[in-house]
């Protein structure tokens, strides 16, 4: 019974009425506490649900990398009709737009862990789906299933391609590639389909093309090294060889382009696949990819055994002792 004169008596008694319905419901919860949800859990995803922050994203960056995927989506729509030329345009625009937004974000300071991975599904839409749909509509469909297979197998490919890329795009050496990058792949499906429109070739069932398919989806997930020329700066002072280079290269491809790029781009996946069969150049460098976290199940590195870290201890104690020179 509630005395409004005695003001201590009455809050003292709501109290305890609290207390009891508190006791009330965790006797009512059951022993695993998952068939229930008291007064009390649903206050706390009521929190959480007011407490949910909103997403926001840096818009012109990731407006051209959409740009990317609807040039893919345009080339599949281009190659279902018939109208291959135009498919190998849009793939080529794409292009465009992937060296664009990247730059962009860099130069706003917009870049993004979203961003990110936006870019690698609009490639794979890109560069990865549109080539392949297109090469077999356009040459490997006579092949029946070997033809759709090779064709998928470029899908595939280039799709691991991005996921190995994604995960060491901190530790790979900058001025090298680890596999051909999946758009100079696309670039050179593009280039073939405008060097045969060109020459006047038949495409269908065509074994250069179908070797071509094979090689270039083996060596996006290859570790060939391959030049990304990311260590020249143009806007520094070069060696006057670089710009005899320049002015040779564009008067090559000038020459005849649709012939010419077609051979470019065949030649730079071929001379990278020959030198990595060969073992040519110089060991990839790899850059320190800080502690390996295994319950997170890291995919950058290897396990070894103790023997094997014992191992590279005794080694580096010989290089130190050799740069010290012999103790006193």
């Amino acid at each position: 019974m509630i005395d409004p004169r005695h003001p201590d008596q009455n809050r003292d008694s709501k109290f305890q009425g609290l207390k009891r319905m508190l006791m009330n419901d965790s006797d009512r919860r059951p022993e695993n506490g998952s068939a229930y949800a008291g007064p009390d859990r649903r206050g706390r995803r009521l929190r959480r649900l007011r407490m949910r922050p909103g997403m926001h994203i840096y818009v012109l960056p990731n407006l051209i990398t959409t740009m990317n995927m609807f040039s893919g989506f345009f080339a599949i729509v281009q190659a279902i009709k018939g109208e291959y030329l135009f498919a190998a345009y849009a793939i080529v625009a794409g292009a465009i737009f992937d060296q664009l937004d990247g730059r962009v974000a860099r130069l706003t300071r917009s870049m993004s862990k979203f961003g990110a991975e936006y870019d690698s599904l609009c490639d794979l839409i890109t560069f990865g789906l549109a080539p392949s749909i297109m090469l077999f509509l356009w040459s490997l469909q006579p092949f029946g299933r070997i033809g759709w297979l090779v064709s998928f197998l470029f899908t595939a490919c280039g799709a691991l391609r991005l996921a190995r890329f994604n995960v060491q795009a901190g530790i790979v050496e900058k001025a090298y590639f680890q596999g051909l990058p999946i758009p100079m792949a696309a670039g050179i499906v593009a280039s073939a389909v405008l060097a045969f429109q060109h020459m006047g070739w038949d495409p269908q069932g065509s074994y250069i093309l179908l070797a071509m398919t094979v090689l270039l989806s083996f060596v996006m997930v290859s570790t060939f090294r391959y030049r990304s020329f990311k260590d020249i700066d143009l806007k520094q002072r070069l060696p006057f060889r670089y710009l005899i280079i320049g002015v040779a290269a564009i008067a090559f491809i000038a020459w005849e382009p649709e012939l010419m790029l077609f051979v470019l781009f065949m030649a730079y996946a071929v001379l990278g696949a020959v030198a990595g069969v060969l073992g040519w150049g110089k060991q990839p460098k790899y850059a320190a990819a800080g502690p390996i976290l295994a319950d997170q199940g890291d995919d950058l590195h290897e396990e070894v055994s103790d023997d094997d870290v014992e191992g590279f201890d005794e080694a580096d104690d010989l290089k130190s002792d050799a740069k010290l020179g012999p103790k006193q």
